[in-house]
């Protein structure tokens, strides 16, 4: 079970579990204040979350392209 969940936090796009590792928190105990905070703000956190994960996409893409593998040169 935790092979499979790993894989599906690798996955997805991992914003609680990046937060997680940043602030030494448990990325469970993330998920669970951003699920409450949902309920309470009537899901205005989805859009923060959805920003988040959209930045680490593309600081992904700007770090692949300025270091090139060398089957990509």
């Amino acid at each position: 079970m935790n092979k499979f969940k790993y894989i599906l936090e690798s996955n997805l796009y991992g914003v609680c579990s990046r937060i997680g590792e940043k602030l030494n928190f448990s990325a469970s105990s993330i998920r669970m204040y951003f699920i409450y905070a949902s309920f309470f703000t009537f899901g205005s956190p989805v859009i923060i979350y959805l920003v988040l994960a959209f930045w680490m996409e593309i600081r992904k893409i700007i770090r692949r392209n300025n270091h090139p593998s060398v089957w990509e040169i």
